[in-house]
């Protein structure tokens, strides 16, 4: 198989989406748009990614430079059009020799399979290839132009179109993928004689086959091809996603009893026979085991649910939860950097930050693990069935020990032993017929003030 190479152009001016970031960071299924592109290149086998960006584009440049290394970012000098935005790229790719495709930095639904059928297309020959799709509405589309032998012979834009043109709904998508040496040597005859004064990857077709060259086009589901330019975009793109990973989720064996109230992202990993109850939000790094049930009005990050877990209503799973085997994790109660061990419980209302709780251990109703100093964080570790009554606060770092019992109201500052029980609370003092007395007080008051 040739080397293969990916350009993704992200040197766009983003004024559409209105925002103080590049529209290729907002993200799609928790991920920037642009790491979609980034990693729809690595899954095709790209052995360099080059990214284009503006010179004002450091933001873009500091989220890509850690995924894919200083050495492989390219500024586009001015915006002068696609073809000049990926020339841009030629001495990042100084040195390579094979297949090259143009991606975008704000089209994160593009498949796999499209761009590895463009790659076969154009592999071994010197035209070049592009992705088109069939439009419903082909409206301010580009227009792919086929012969009858389905080689690609123009790509015309819709203000330049005829009729006869227009009437077409094959579009273009704007990749385009062919050897390196072909694409740079049709990209320095491209010329900037337009009404925008700019220089077009458009014209490459043309170009390619005014020197003999045969082109090609691969067709993709015009969902896939959606651009997110906007926060109207952005919110088709998600929608197209959510809807997609919904029907996977529901094809693999997973519950839903009402899909479209549950959303994703993009890394979800759901094994069969996992119940999710309505209005669920998994975000990055979640995985879940057969057997557990997610109920409704839970968020869901960063976590690990083993086999048989029950979490929620109304659960926050935060970044770090290791959720165990049989675990029971109730109403109102957010975990943080916390492992539960197997058959572990915290049913209501509760805390749980930077902890390690043992196989069987029950947490009563209110607990806090007190893991912020202001400064820095301490663990609390909650030894094999242990018991923490309700209404506790354990201030870390603190260790409760295997079967220990800490009575309700307590607060842990030192560590208990093994199978004792602690206890940590004011001692009562009653005072007989304060409370009516106090009524009868604020009643007079309160008659007098009105």
């Amino acid at each position: 198989m040739q080397q293969r190479a990916a350009i993704i152009l992200a040197a766009g001016q983003s004024s559409r989406m209105k925002s103080a970031r590049s529209k290729v960071l907002h993200a799609v299924g928790g991920r920037a748009a642009i790491d979609w592109s980034i990693a729809l290149a690595r899954d095709t086998g790209c052995e360099r990614i080059i990214c284009v960006v503006s010179p004002d584009g450091q933001q873009v440049a500091d989220h890509v430079t850690p995924q894919i290394g200083a050495e492989a970012l390219a500024v586009q000098s001015s915006p002068q059009g696609t073809a000049h935005a990926v020339r841009s790229a030629r001495d990042a790719l100084a040195g390579f020799d094979g297949d090259i495709i143009v991606l975008y930095g704000d089209s994160p639904l593009i498949s796999a399979d499209a761009v590895e059928r463009l790659f076969e297309a154009v592999s071994g020959g010197d035209g070049v290839g592009v992705l088109g799709f069939d439009a419903a509405d082909a409206g301010n589309y580009g227009r792919l132009v086929t012969g009858s032998d389905g080689s690609l012979e123009a790509i015309v834009e819709a203000r330049e179109a005829s009729a006869e043109e227009l009437a077409l709904t094959l579009c273009n998508s704007g990749v385009m993928a062919g050897k390196v040496q072909t694409m740079f040597s049709l990209l320095e005859q491209v010329t900037n004689d337009n009404a925008k004064g700019e220089y077009y990857l458009t014209d490459l077709v043309g170009l390619a086959r005014a020197a003999g060259h045969k082109c090609h086009v691969v067709t993709g589901p015009e969902a896939e091809m959606i651009g997110c330019d906007t926060r109207a975009d952005l919110a088709e793109a998600e929608a197209m996603f959510q809807a997609a990973m919904r029907a996977r989720m529901l094809d693999k064996g997973v519950s839903m009893i009402a899909p479209d109230t549950v959303y994703f992202s993009y890394d979800t990993e759901i094994e069969p026979d996992v119940l999710i109850e309505p209005n669920v939000v998994f975000g990055p790094g979640v995985s879940i085991a057969s057997g557990a049930v997610v109920r409704a009005f839970s968020h869901i990050e960063g976590a690990t649910l083993g086999s048989g877990a029950h979490v929620g209503p109304y659960v926050r799973l935060r970044k770090g939860s290791d959720i165990g085997k049989d675990v029971k994790i109730g109403n109102f109660v957010e975990v943080k950097n916390t492992r539960m061990g197997d058959g572990a419980k915290a049913s209501h209302l509760s805390y749980l930050g930077d902890g390690d709780v043992g196989a069987e251990a029950n947490i009563g109703a209110g607990t806090i693990f007190c893991n912020y100093d202001g400064f820095f964080k301490y663990q609390t570790v909650i030894g094999e069935n242990a018991f923490v009554g309700s209404n506790s606060a354990l201030v870390a770092p603190v260790t409760i020990g295997a079967g220990a019992m800490v009575g309700s109201g307590s607060v842990v500052t030192e560590n208990v032993e093994p199978d004792a029980l602690y206890l940590a609370r004011p001692k009562p003092a009653p005072k007989a017929g304060w409370a009516k007395k106090f009524r009868a007080v604020m009643s007079a008051r309160k008659t007098k003030k009105d």
